[in-house]
């Protein structure tokens, strides 16, 4: 078995910690060129502007710039995400100015998937901050990083490990809770209550995938549901999916989780829809929320089988045109980066870009680490001016409470009937807080220092 075809099937099943996925909507189109820019960016006013700053008070930050580290596995993953949102950014914040008069000029760490510590190094070297990235194996650079006191503000985290590590702020739930609760709650007790007797589980088999399995298990007994099927599949791939389906069907399973890389998951759903088996609901999870998948699972398939997917409170991007801040990012991607698209990953970059310019812009000229930390971890509804549902960014350990659910039909993605309560989002899932003996995040104590550590 060849190292790559393991590591790229192990990637697949680790970003789903971070809720990626691949490409915009299926039917998505380009917005017209914007012809002017704004400022302001939703609810959120004069994001970046001209100014005055004169200091250049720590590394990283001059009087004319702020340069920063944008993480991705572009090299490896072909999926630029990460880069095209830093050069949507940048081009319309310097266009206006910069963040107080200081161009905001990006990096590129490109972890390649085995080169994250190679990278942390040179972004503790050189940047001021991280911002709207991530890379797939993230943890083996989260103790330089904070052995260099460098802050983060991903768009993905995904391994345990890094997953509500210290100076570090993300909105995507803490490392105590599960982000799920919510939707698998929904799924058990609301929309299909039968099926919380029959839930299966399939992951790929591997070591990086054991914390996430477990997990998973643990959240879906603890919101009522009884795992009938359990069950693992080689990461390289699966021949022959006919003695998976014939499994599901003999043990009756009516809601199958699917942990992996979604072209196989594709591959299974046509077997299972060959023999005539149809399930109550497949969690297909927000990996797949994009074009490539209703191209794989084909209509017969999506006709059966009812696939939905958790997006964890990023608006949909189908319905683009009924939330200004979804369709003034999309007339931004036309502007700046006309051959990219906006994708789930692409909204989360974005959100953490706006929250690192908005606590940057606080600072004035003084910008300092601490100061720009300090900043972001006051936002207790942070949206990302109309991106996402709200989250407390000062609280990095607390549970998921909004979340929202797409399906998957031969027309494309569209929100499923989960009764939202607040817009697009249900905003009253319950806490799940994990009893098992998982791995911590990393903490500042770990690499001996402190946030008294941190200028």
């Amino acid at each position: 078995m060849r190292l790559q075809t393991v590591l790229a099937a192990c990637v697949a099943v680790v970003f789903l910690a971070g809720g990626c996925a691949r490409s915009g909507p299926a039917g998505q189109e380009d917005s017209p060129r914007e012809q002017a820019s704004s400022a302001d960016f939703g609810d959120l006013k004069n994001v970046c502007q001209k100014g005055d700053a004169k200091s250049a008070p720590t590394q990283g930050v001059t009087a004319d710039t702020i340069q920063v580290g944008v993480f991705t596995d572009v090299s490896f993953t072909k999926q630029s995400h990460f880069v095209d949102t830093a050069t949507v950014f940048t081009k319309w914040c310097n266009e206006l100015g910069g963040i107080n008069g200081r161009e905001v000029v990006a990096t590129t760490r490109d972890a390649k998937l085995t080169e994250v510590p190679q990278r942390m190094l040179e972004a503790c070297g050189e940047d001021f901050a991280l911002v709207g990235g991530g890379a797939a194996l993230d943890a083996l650079g989260v103790q330089q990083r904070l052995q260099c006191l460098l802050p983060s503000f991903p768009a993905q985290v995904t391994m345990v490990g890094n997953i509500g590590s210290d100076l570090q702020v993300a909105s995507l739930g803490g490392a105590s809770y599960n982000r799920y609760a919510g939707f698998y709650g929904w799924l058990m007790k609301d929309a299909y209550p039968d099926s919380a007797g029959a839930v299966g589980l399939i992951s790929g088999d591997a070591a990086i995938t054991k914390v996430l399995a477990a997990q998973t298990k643990e959240v879906l007994v603890g919101s009522g549901g009884t795992l009938s099927y359990d069950d693992l599949y080689p990461v390289q791939g699966v021949t022959d999916w006919t003695p998976y389906a014939q499994s599901i069907k003999s043990k009756g399973v009516k809601g199958l989780v699917f942990l992996g890389d979604f072209t196989q998951l594709a591959k299974l759903e046509q077997v299972l829809t060959n023999i005539g088996y149809k399930l109550d609901w497949i969690d297909v999870n927000s990996n797949s929320y994009g074009p490539e998948f209703i191209q794989l699972a084909g209509p017969a398939t999506l006709e059966l089988q009812n696939n939905v997917a958790d997006l964890s409170g990023v608006y949909p991007l189908e319905k683009a045109d009924d939330n200004p801040a979804t369709k003034q990012l999309s007339d931004l991607f036309a502007k700046y980066a006309p051959d990219a698209h906006v994708s789930m990953p692409a909204v989360r970059a974005f959100a953490a870009w706006l929250l690192f310019a908005k606590a940057a812009k606080s600072c004035g000229d003084d910008l300092t680490r601490r100061c720009v930390y300090d900043a972001a971890m006051k936002e207790t509804k942070w949206t990302g001016g109309g991106l996402t549902a709200p989250a407390d960014m000062s609280n990095q350990d607390g549970p998921v409470t909004c979340f929202n659910v797409e399906k998957a039909t031969r027309d494309g993605w569209e929100p499923a009937d989960f009764e939202p309560d607040e817009g697009a989002y249900r905003c009253d899932a319950p806490e799940y807080r994990y009893q098992g003996p998982y791995p911590k995040p990393a903490t500042l104590a770990d690499v001996g220092k402190s946030l008294n550590d941190v200028k």
